[in-house]
């Protein structure tokens, strides 16, 4: 009888620890030393070929079985070490270092990564198509779960943040002219703090941290871009405007109630609505104004 559905197998996480590893300096003493005993063993074949050939055996054993387990590490790498596929440990020493010639070893930079996405076109959350690109600085942390629980661990990174970059752009707007919301163009840093925290729960199954991020690139896509400048432009023409009219009814005002306190002229409530106007006009035109000199009464 064969039973229906699937079998979920959740994933295995490894866990980095220190391998057992020595030192390549002292191992390269043994490595000379068997080289000098080589030598004697030579000089011994003339007079006794059977203990010459024996101690020329053991040391060309000797020397090639130490001469295969060196390898070299430089700062900010590590070493994974394998007994037939099974982790056996991380080494993170540098210098010259020995293992045993049949354990696997795998190097990983533990260096800081830049990487720079490309521009992605996501619609944000008013649902304007936009560009956006960002820069990250990533590195290793656990090199046994970036080997070992993730198939590639840079193509893993490079899906990651393409990914945390459009859950990111689709979660505020790009713009806000009323300034009441959170947006991409104007909280880079808070907008940024989040895609790390994003990109940190993302990566940590590959052993990875993020260091730094912030976007390289934000516009909105070419077929809106027009639109939205025209949009840009004029409500910066209606600020600009109310600020003007704002400003003309202040000094209107002031002007009248000079001219009264003063005495300088007596007006009516035609004649103080049509200096009001003309004030206005004056002072909210865009164009220079040509003074009339009236030549005639008030009145």
């Amino acid at each position: 009888m064969v039973e229906s559905g699937t079998r979920n197998t959740a994933l295995t996480l490894s866990r980095e620890h220190s391998a057992s590893t020595s030192s390549g300096y002292a191992m390269l003493m043994v490595m000379l030393v068997s080289l000098a005993v080589g030598g004697g063993g030579v000089a011994l074949l003339p007079g006794n070929p059977a203990v010459g050939a024996l101690i020329l055996t053991l040391a060309t054993l000797v020397f090639v079985f130490v001469s295969c387990g060196f390898y070299m590490q430089q700062p900010n790498q590590a070493t994974a070490i394998t007994l037939f596929g099974a982790y056996k440990g991380t080494d993170r020493n540098t210098g010259l270092r020995w293992l045993l010639p049949w354990l696997g070893r795998k190097k990983v930079s533990l260096r800081a990564n830049n990487m720079i996405s490309e521009r992605l076109k996501v619609n944000d959350l008013r649902g304007n198509p936009i560009e956006i690109a960002a820069q990250v600085v990533w590195r290793v942390t656990d090199t046994a779960q970036a080997l070992f629980d993730v198939d590639d661990y840079k193509a893993f990174v490079i899906v990651q943040i393409e990914a945390a970059v459009r859950a990111i752009g689709a979660r505020y707007p790009y713009d806000d002219y009323e300034h009441q919301e959170v947006t991409l163009r104007g909280n880079h840093d808070q907008v940024g703090g989040e895609l790390r925290a994003e990109l940190i729960e993302r990566l940590a199954t590959a052993g990875i941290t993020v260091d730094e991020c912030g976007f390289t690139h934000l516009a909105y896509a070419p077929e809106i871009a027009g639109a939205m400048l025209r949009r840009q432009q004029a409500q910066a023409v209606v600020a600009a405007r109310a600020t003007l009219v704002e400003g003309a009814v202040g000094m209107v005002e002031m002007a009248l109630d000079l001219l009264s306190a003063k005495n300088v002229v007596e007006l009516d409530d035609e004649r103080r609505a049509a200096m009001v106007s003309n004030l206005m006009v004056v002072l909210c035109g865009e164009r220079d104004t040509q003074p009339v000199v009236n030549a005639g009464t008030l009145y």
